[in-house]
């Protein structure tokens, strides 16, 4: 079992220096109000450092920082105080993430999109569900994937990746949103690049649209019963495995589809934190030249 205070020393140094444009000397983002003893620095890594060792349970977490950890941890927060300031934090958490991706993504020109499912209880008890429903704009709805083909309640997570697997952009959406509507508010951020996705992207407006207003490549295969059907390159297809995996690890690894939020914000910023201490166990990898994406290699 790799031991959390080690990982929290060793992704501590590496949290300050991507958020040093906006904590002051003591760890703390500026603002009025009286000084937090347990800084917001500690808050941030501590979440990413419990999301990459799989502890995706706060009662799990609090439990090993006050019994097993009680010595090294000074003048800890409890846990209510923690999920508040965690989703406070989300806009830095966040900022913390875009570092790391932009230092291992520097001159890509290649991307990947796609989309993932994440329900958020079994099928059979949606109807009776009450979580996440407090705002109806960002309340969960039915979905089909069409990968697994079966119905889900919940969200869907939209990510572009580069072409060594860094997630360079992700958004949560409600289940019934359609792949292309993604594609379309983050088409402004690559522009003169090739992305590659699925078909859930294929269609040929869109695709010319996005070529002479962005000049974006976007390569997708169609379908068999398309006029003139050519089969994708073969790279293309294993190429787009590369964001695949990366599902697979946010699923297998850090758990991203067992909910145990009761908000829409709390969901999100687990996510993120999810997302992020992907990333950073990836810039861990980079800086010691190991493989980028075994990630189980950067925790110590």
């Amino acid at each position: 079992m790799h031991d959390l205070k080690t990982n929290f020393d060793k992704l501590f140094p590496i949290v300050k220096a991507s958020l040093k444009n906006f904590i002051n000397s003591e760890g703390n983002i500026p603002k009025t109000g009286r000084k937090p003893k347990f800084s917001d620095l500690n808050v941030i890594t501590l979440a990413i450092v419990s999301e990459a060792l799989s502890i995706n349970s706060e009662n799990l977490l609090f439990h090993k920082l006050r019994f097993d950890y009680s010595s090294h941890f000074i003048n800890l927060i409890d846990r209510s105080q923690f999920n508040r300031r965690r989703k406070y934090l989300m806009a830095y958490i966040q900022k913390c993430q875009q570092y790391m991706a932009q230092q291992l993504c520097q001159g890509e020109n290649t991307f990947l999109i796609d989309s993932m499912p994440l329900p958020i209880c079994r099928f059979s008890r949606a109807r009776h569900l009450k979580i996440c429903k407090k705002d109806i704009f960002s309340a969960p709805e039915y979905g089909f994937c069409a990968s697994q083909n079966t119905h889900y309640f919940g969200y869907k997570l939209h990510a572009v990746c580069s072409f060594n697997g860094i997630f360079t952009d992700f958004e949560l959406s409600k289940a019934n949103i359609h792949d292309i509507h993604y594609l379309n508010d983050v088409k402004y951020n690559y522009p003169y690049c090739m992305i590659i996705g699925d078909k859930g992207y294929l269609n040929g407006q869109n695709q010319l649209d996005f070529f002479n207003d962005n000049k974006i490549d976007l390569q997708t295969p169609m379908r068999k019963n398309q006029k003139n059907y050519m089969a994708q390159p073969k790279v293309f297809r294993k190429v787009r495995k590369r964001i695949e995996t990366l599902f697979s690890q946010l699923h297998d690894q850090f758990l991203i589809c067992k909910n145990f939020a009761k908000s829409f914000a709390g969901l999100s910023v687990r996510i993120l934190c999810k997302i992020t201490a992907l990333t950073i166990l990836q810039f861990i990898n980079k800086i010691n030249n190991k493989p980028l994406n075994h990630i189980k290699h950067a925790l110590a």
